[in-house]
């Protein structure tokens, strides 16, 4: 059994990680709170935009010149997959359960002889699908230089995937990412994001016209040239918004937990800690009476 000062050591150990963790809590508590405003002012804008695109788009239907993002090209051969995740871990099963989500859509694309591509966006969820699908990731863009995400970003990456499309590198590309819920909920999600078409917000409901017939100045055709590039940094936008949140929500959470464990782990080592005292005390003890008694 360990020695009295092998136990004051460990409770000394987990007292230290105990106050680490629930520094680490807070901080995540703090950048949640910012990060759920974030998500909470983006989400209207993002919503809109795929509404006024959806608006637009049907205006189209049946027209020729349709733009290739909105469209696509006519093909589905080769699928570009954005994965999406953090650059730090100690945030739960997080970064796990979008790469776990990614690999589901890679596995389904594969079986039905899709060529795939992976662009990862944070380092966590790239590691894991290294182990199966390393010749698969074209690129890994990590955001640790980032302090806090803003529109910058995402039109970084947005014109990565342009110039990517434009050089026909893929015919369609999905976003997977985690969408916010609530602290202890965050969902992984596969959002198509060319073409546009399939990935418009139905949810969103068409304005009601009156009747009245829109026409537009310049043509839908040239105003969605303009539109979707702008949609795609938008949608891009809205998704690492969602992950900050879901990542700080599941930090948060983790940290409490750890926080909580370590709690009972030092009630624990202090039992046994008590329990070791009283019995080095009463073996003393009976050693004293016994040698007064032989006297």
């Amino acid at each position: 059994m360990a020695s009295l000062k092998e136990f004051r050591d460990r409770i000394d150990s987990v007292k230290s990680i105990q106050k680490i963790t629930k520094a680490m809590q807070m901080v995540a508590a703090a950048k949640l709170r910012r990060a759920q405003e974030a998500v909470e002012a983006a989400r209207p804008y993002a919503a809109r935009m795929s509404a006024v695109v959806g608006n637009l788009s049907s205006a189209m239907d049946g027209r020729p010149g349709a733009p290739e993002l909105l469209v696509g090209t006519g093909k589905s051969d080769v699928h570009l997959l954005v994965v999406a995740s953090a650059d730090r871990g100690l945030c739960g099963g997080f970064n796990s359960q979008i790469a776990r989500h990614a690999r589901a859509e890679v596995s389904r694309l594969v079986q039905e002889g899709k060529t795939v591509k992976i662009l990862c966006v944070g380092v966590k969820a790239a590691d894991q699908l290294k182990r199966i699908y390393e010749d698969k990731i074209i690129e890994i863009i990590s955001l640790r230089e980032h302090k806090d995400i803003d529109s910058t970003v995402a039109a970084d990456i947005s014109a990565r995937i342009l110039h990517m499309f434009e050089a026909g590198e893929f015919d369609v590309c999905t976003l997977v990412f985690s969408r916010f819920k609530s602290v202890i909920s965050q969902i992984p999600t596969a959002q198509t994001l060319i073409p546009a078409m399939q990935s418009l917000d139905q949810e969103v409901a068409a304005p009601d016209l009156g009747g009245a017939a829109y026409d537009y100045e310049p043509d839908e055709e040239d105003i969605l040239k303009v539109l979707l590039p702008r949609n795609l940094t938008t949608q891009i936008f809205q998704a690492l918004l969602e992950n900050v949140a879901g990542e700080m929500g599941a930090k948060m959470s983790a940290m409490d937990n750890s926080t909580r464990n370590a709690g009972e782990m030092i009630d624990k080592l202090s039992l046994q800690y008590n329990r070791k005292r009283q019995s080095m005390i009463t073996t003393e003890l009976i050693e004293i009476i016994a040698g007064a008694e032989a006297v």
